[in-house]
């Protein structure tokens, strides 16, 4: 056990840099737990949304949001999966959380790490399963905590569903200010309450008694993101105890220890709750990912034609080309259909149309007026490229892979597969029709030729002029069959036996 926990820690410092202790602000990113009810041998953290691990997508709206690379990234189960999967990175370090404790237990684990000690700015702390988080959130978050004046502030959201489905701490307030926040109830230590039991909260002498319905219809809740003066935080962090149903250390209980301390804790409401939904379960990642997908459409609705809002995929970054593409050039009349999936390095041409359920990821080029029909695959390794040229017609169950090179006016008609490798890429030149049960891998064929039904292997396919001046079509070109000693006529084996 030991050994691993070494293990552990020689390739998390591998992956750590340094802090900075000059900078302003440090974000926390709780990323240590292990997700028993997400039921998957992955990493909780690594549950990809839109395409990119949740914790992925939370340190880089920190990062932006916040202005400050300071990161410490607080890894506990599958600890060396997520830090590799997040990678090294300037100002970021990796600490371990050996046994699982409690978000409070977290913090104390990052601050007392060395690289910290002469650190000086303020601490901010996330929750690394908050995939839609995004770095407006933040930077407003940032920008309250500055106007505030107060010690500890905390991100709010409202709960809008059924009562019975809030599982999130309650925010406790005193009805004379607000904007203070007294306490965080967490949602078990409500439910372990005696029914005729009361919660007393005390603000400025004043009592004030909450029943266990009362805690209960409160819909103001705890995001998990916090903000801290940095020498309070250190100061009170030790105080807190892990004296709840749960057994847990919660950074919450920082809270009433801040009010009794007479430091101010104030709350910062977001102003929309879809961008601070965290996962424990396959359902409401599965939202999250809906939630992304909207946020995505309603980017596009009216620059391009999306066949269905609820099923596709364009990944971020080539939502930005498209975006950009609008600005630099207004209509594109780009159309694409119900389950398409667009990865992130493909270059759009304008008249695109993309049909149902075609797949394209890598790195891909199109020129205009191209159409992709339905179930075509078209992808690549990272150092390959498929560059297709303009008026090109790719028809329904096509693959083509690799470096691959087609010119314009290009009919790929269904039946096709196309394959380039790195040493032998296939390069299609113009006004060129493929058609029937045809393979082609590594090879260059010229102008306005015609291929049908044929295998072709690294070749070279020239264009022959007849003397009537036809173009001689290329046909059934196929190798010298292998293993034939192997096949025999199955009546004559059926008369043996």
């Amino acid at each position: 056990m030991q050994e691993e926990k070494s293990r552990i820690l020689e390739i998390l410092n591998e992956l750590s840099d340094r802090i900075d202790p000059k900078g302003k602000e440090i974000s926390i990113i709780l990323a240590a737990g292990h997700g028993k009810r997400i039921k998957s041998e992955k990493a909780k953290m690594l549950h990809e949304i839109w395409g990119k691990p949740s914790v992925w997508r939370v340190c880089e709206a920190v990062l932006i949001g916040l202005s400050s690379q300071n990161q410490v990234i607080v890894v506990g189960k599958k600890a060396i999966d997520v830090a590799q999967a997040l990678g090294r990175r300037k100002n970021r370090i990796f600490v371990f959380q050996d046994e699982q404790r409690g978000t409070g237990d977290a913090v104390k684990v990052a601050l007392e790490n060395p690289a910290l000690s002469s650190f000086e700015g303020d601490v901010y702390i996330f929750p690394g399963d908050m995939g839609l988080l995004s770095k407006y959130t933040v930077r407003k978050f940032k920008k309250n905590f500055k106007s505030y004046h107060c010690e500890m502030l905390v991100m709010t959201g409202v709960f809008e569903g059924k009562i019975e489905d809030n599982y999130y701490g309650r925010i406790i307030k005193p009805k004379s200010d607000r904007d203070r926040i007294l306490e965080i109830n967490e949602y078990k230590d409500i439910l372990a309450m005696n029914k005729s039991q009361s919660h007393i909260v005390i603000f400025h002498g004043q009592k004030e008694y909450l029943s266990r319905e009362d805690l209960l219809h409160i819909r103001e809740f705890n995001t998990g993101v916090y903000a801290f003066k940095q020498q309070p935080l250190k100061k009170y962090i030790n105080l807190v105890t892990a004296d709840n149903v749960q057994g847990e250390i919660y950074v919450t209980d920082l809270i009433k220890i801040f009010n009794d301390h007479g430091l101010a804790v104030y709350s910062s409401p977001v102003e929309n709750n879809d961008y601070v939904v965290a996962f424990n379960v396959k359902s409401v990642l599965k939202q999250m990912e809906e939630t992304f997908r909207s946020m995505v459409y309603e980017r596009l609705k009216d620059i391009i034609t999306i066949d269905d809002p609820d099923d596709f995929f364009i990944a971020e970054e080539t939502v930005e080309k498209i975006v950009a593409m609008d600005k630099r050039l207004g209509a594109l009349d780009i159309r694409i259909g119900k389950g398409v999936h667009i990865g992130k390095n493909i270059q759009l041409g304008r008249g695109l149309v993309v049909k149902r359920n075609a797949q394209l990821t890598g790195n891909v080029k199109i020129g205009d007026n191209v159409t992709i029909g339905e179930n075509v695959t078209l992808s690549t390794f990272s150092a390959q490229v498929i560059e297709i040229g303009k008026n090109t017609h790719i028809f329904g169950g096509n693959i083509i892979k690799g470096n691959v090179k087609l010119g314009n006016n290009v009919n790929v008609e269904s039946g096709v597969r196309i394959t380039g490798s790195s040493e032998f890429p296939v390069i299609i030149g113009n006004n060129v029709l493929i058609k029937g049960m045809t393979y082609i891998f590594g090879s260059i064929i010229e102008d306005d030729l015609l291929v049908v039904h044929s295998i072709i292997q690294n070749q070279y396919v020239e264009k022959v002029v007849k003397k009537n001046g036809e173009i001689q079509p290329i046909k059934y070109i196929l190798p010298h069959p292998e293993g034939l000693d192997s096949i025999s006529d199955l009546k004559n084996r059926r008369t043996i036996q």
